[in-house]
């Protein structure tokens, strides 16, 4: 058996365990439902258009405004109309709008005449989505990286504790082992991302929120590349913090790094995420990059070239912690006696090598 297909082996079994498992089934119905409820329920909640009951001479603005309109004979027809709630409100000779407790704002909206509005920055992003967009993405790459992240380090604790690790070792090669984690635990946090991603563009589409969409389409599809980068650079440090330590309760005192390599980018684009100059510089900083970028493409605050060299920068920051990772992974995994430092690690892979 070669490398590749020891790394196959490996990253077929993860997968089939995890497939298995409760807690990560419940997690992902869980992260489906609630993407399904953040994009089908503000639309339903909203109550759609005001019913208004009117005659046919008062009707036309009404129909063109988009309100559902109740044609009546005459202006008595219409105040009973609301009374008996039949309508939300109704339009009588005036125009005078007749409601019962609350006044209707679209209703008053479609009879008024409004000044002629010119918008100096019509391709602005609305301030709502410029702070929910930023927090989705910063959200996803946040739970995600950490949790598939402690998954692996969890994995590679229980097989040193169970002593498996030694056969796993004599059957297959110490880096096609690590390989096969780290492949298992990329496929499996994209394809979970993927059935969210799904799942929230088809509740965008049921509620009539297509237009947003076709504004996220450019963050997703270079947030994706960066996930990906991103993810498996701090998967690599989870996976060194593991082999560091032989008992799960002592993944705290090896995790605090990975932890804030994390959590600090995860707060710094959340609350700095309407700072140019802050994001500009958490755009080319490989841990923060894979939301920061994403995000100025989302706003238009990024020039062209800016994504191709982040995402060049993530790569080769990726490619040395998977180096780095997999030396001290190496260089630790076989040793039961205690935790064990970096140094010794590292110096325990040049006398292995």
């Amino acid at each position: 058996m070669n490398t590749i297909q020891a790394t196959r082996l490996v990253a077929a079994r993860e997968i089939r365990v995890k497939l298995r498992d409760r807690t990560f089934l419940i997690s992902t119905v869980v992260f489906l439902l609630v993407a399904a409820a953040a994009t089908i329920l503000p639309p339903l909640l909203s109550g759609g258009p005001s019913t208004v009951a009117a005659t046919e001479a008062a009707a036309g603005p009404l129909r063109e405004a988009g309100l559902q309109v109740r044609v009546v004979p005459d202006d008595a027809a219409a105040e009973q109309a609301v009374r008996d709630g039949d309508a939300d409100a109704a339009v009588v000779a005036g125009p005078l709008v007749l409601a019962m407790d609350d006044a209707p704002g679209d209703v008053v909206n479609a009879l008024s005449t409004r000044p002629p509005v010119e918008l100096l920055n019509p391709d602005a992003v609305d301030p709502v989505l410029a702070f929910l967009v930023p927090f989705a993405f910063a959200f996803i790459f946040f739970i995600t990286s950490q949790t598939f992240g402690v998954q692996i380090a969890q994995s590679i604790i229980e097989e040193k504790q169970t002593r498996i690790v030694e056969i796993l070792v004599a059957a297959v090669p110490v880096r096609a082992l690590l390989a096969g984690k780290m492949l298992a635990g990329t496929i499996l946090a994209l394809g979970q991302i993927a059935l969210v991603a799904l799942v929230a563009v088809a509740g965008m589409a049921f509620g009539g929120s297509s237009g947003l969409l076709s504004l996220l389409g450019p963050a997703i599809g270079w947030f994706i590349p960066f996930f990906l980068l991103g993810f498996l650079l701090i998967a690599a440090m989870w996976a060194a913090a593991g082999a560091l330590v032989n008992r799960l309760e002592d993944i705290g005192g090896v995790s605090t790094p990975v932890q804030l390599a994390v959590m600090l980018p995860f707060f710094a684009v959340i609350f700095l995420n309407d700072n140019a100059t802050a994001m500009r510089v958490l755009s080319y900083l490989p841990f923060s990059s894979p939301t920061a970028m994403p995000l100025r493409l989302f706003g238009g605050d990024a020039a062209g070239w800016e994504p191709v060299a982040s995402l060049a920068l993530l790569l080769v920051a990726a490619v040395g912690f998977l180096l780095a990772g997999a030396r001290v992974y190496e260089g630790s995994l076989l040793r039961t006696n205690g935790r064990t430092s970096v140094r010794t690690a590292w110096r325990e892979r040049e006398t292995l090598g």
